[in-house]
Parts: C-alpha cells; structure tokens; sequence
C-alpha cells in the first residue's frame, strides 16, 4: 500500500480519505468500502498521485462524478482516485476552439459555451457527468455524440507522461472509445465549435432539459445512472439504432423490483436506487431485466453502466 510519508508530502490541495465509503461517490449512493481514497482538483495534483501509483504498481482506479457507476457492497481492493470538479476559470477559449478541464461538468461546459457564443452542443444538456467520463463513453443525445465535436485530449499514460492524442485515434463508436481499453486519464480535452447565438442556444437548452425531465428523475434526488443497458446496434447499414427502452418496455420489466431497487415507472431502462438499496440489487434486477429481454426478444442488451468490484 502507499507510503506514509508520500501521503504527508502531497500538497494540501489533495484531501486523503482512509476507509472512503463508495456509497458518497457514485449517483446510484451505494457500494462498500475503498482503503484509500485521493481527492484530487488540480491538473498537477492528479499527476503527482498517478505517478507515484504507478511506479510502485500499486492498484487503483480513477474516477470522476461517478454517474455511471455500479460498486459492489464488497467495496474495493485498490486506491480510488477522484478527480474533483474544477472551475470555469480553467476554460481557454481561442477563438472557435474551447478547451475545458476533463473534470469539468458537462453542464458547465454547455452553459459556458453558450455563454461564449460557441457551437451548438445543447445536446449535452441534463447528461450527468464529466467532459471526461463523457469523452470515455462517447455520451451523446438527439443522434449527437460528444466525439464529433472534439479535436483532441491531453492525457497522462501508463508511464506517468503527458501528451496529446487526436479524435483520429480514439476509436469513437457508440458509447465507445479508446479510453474503454486503456488506462490512460484524460487531464484536459480541446472541442472546436462554431460561433453562434447565446439567446437561441439558451432556448434550445431551456427546451431540451424539459424533455428530459419528462422521463428522466433527477438523479441527486432519485439515485440512478441514467440509462443501465446500450440502445440496439441495427443489423443492417439500412436500420437506425433501437431504444433499448423500448425492448424493455415491451419486455414487462417496469413492474419490477429487487429489494429497494426498481425500475423507474417513465423510462423502463433506469433503475432507481431506492432508501436502503444494495449495489446487490440494482446488479440482480439488471440482470432480471436483461434476461426478460433475452427471452421475449432473443437479443442480449448490454449495460452502459460500469460494474466496480465483485459482483
């Protein structure tokens, strides 16, 4: 485990928690214990910890707002490090070209773009999360991905080095990217967008965080992770992709139930993690909904939430 005196030689701006329960770290507001865990707000600060971590091969894990996150009641066996919401202060802005902190939270970077008179990326609106956590799973809406906006990312590596890496060479599919198969951090990420109106865009904004809320719960007062399974790739080059919603829907899973955990009565493909909830039965109610699809459908969903430890 890590050294004693490294941990008092971190800067101050680093908050050390032993024994950090995962339930405060993740929207669903379960999971167990983590030995270890590093909040960490500053670019230099994440940096400084990674590199330690890796160099003496010590486990870890690093994660954002935690909005796409299952952990196990098991907790964890490895040094979690959290990369904590930064400031609009750290925004650059060079004429149509934005670049944002990866810890920033996506609706900071849409209201800041809109408020810079930037490009049309309202399609973000209302998705929980980090700039980074989004760029990982290629988070999008309304047949937008966050990857077609995007130029590059700045990122530490296995080694402890910095570079930058192109959108050429990241590999975006369908809530797909790179950064699935890696263990490189994204630190800062650059988006060229074209210039625009601030009041239409606020409209737009305004318009799609109401459609939203007509099926989606907010989840700081209902715990969810958003969607649980992938829509459907089409079989063909002539299909459009499938709600995975709707095979749900159409599966009966709306009524069902697992401890505290159910499906939530607007959208069959979130679960709500009701008071008293386990990690336990949100997995087992997934797994209850992917089999109902399985059986009616014979297709096999697969979940866009990130399982964590044992299960």
């Amino acid at each position: 485990m890590i050294d004693i005196k490294f941990l008092e030689s971190l800067p101050k701006s680093i908050n050390v928690i032993n024994n950090a329960s995962m339930s405060n770290y993740n929207s669903f507001k379960v999971g167990g214990i983590c030995p270890l865990l590093l909040e960490c707000y500053e670019e230099e600060d994440i940096s400084i910890v990674l590199k330690y971590l890796i160099q003496n091969n010590i486990k870890n894990i690093v994660i954002g707002e935690g909005t796409n996150l299952l952990v196990s009641d098991s907790g964890l066996d490895c040094v979690v490090v959290k990369f904590c919401t930064s400031f609009s202060s750290k925004i650059k802005i060079n004429e149509d070209i934005i670049t944002v902190p990866a810890q920033l939270l996506l609706s900071d970077f849409v209201i800041q773009a809109i408020k810079s008179n930037l490009g049309d990326i309202t399609f973000l609106s209302g998705i929980p999360g980090t700039v980074g956590g989004a760029i990982a799973g290629n988070a999008g809406a309304f047949g937008q991905q966050i990857g077609d906006v995007l130029i590059d990312v700045e990122v530490i590596d296995i080694n402890g080095k910095i570079h930058k890496i192109k959108k050429e060479d990241l590999n975006f599919s369908y809530r797909s990217s790179y950064f699935k198969s890696c263990s490189d951090i994204i630190l800062n990420a650059s988006f060229k967008l074209n210039r625009t109106n601030e009041n239409k865009m606020n409209n737009k904004r305004k318009e799609i965080l109401n459609l939203r809320s007509q099926k989606h719960p907010d989840w700081k007062n209902k715990p969810c992770a958003g969607s649980v399974f992938r829509n459907i790739e089409p079989s063909s080059a002539a299909e459009k992709r499938k709600a995975a919603g709707w095979f749900l829907e159409q599966s009966g899973v709306k009524d069902f139930k697992e401890g505290k955990a159910f499906v939530y009565d607007k959208h069959a493909n979130i679960i709500i993690a009701g008071p008293g909830s386990t990690a336990s039965d949100i997995y087992f109610l997934s797994e209850r909904m992917k089999d109902a699809v399985f059986k009616k459908f014979n297709i096999k969903l697969i979940r866009e939430i990130q399982l964590l430890g044992s299960f």
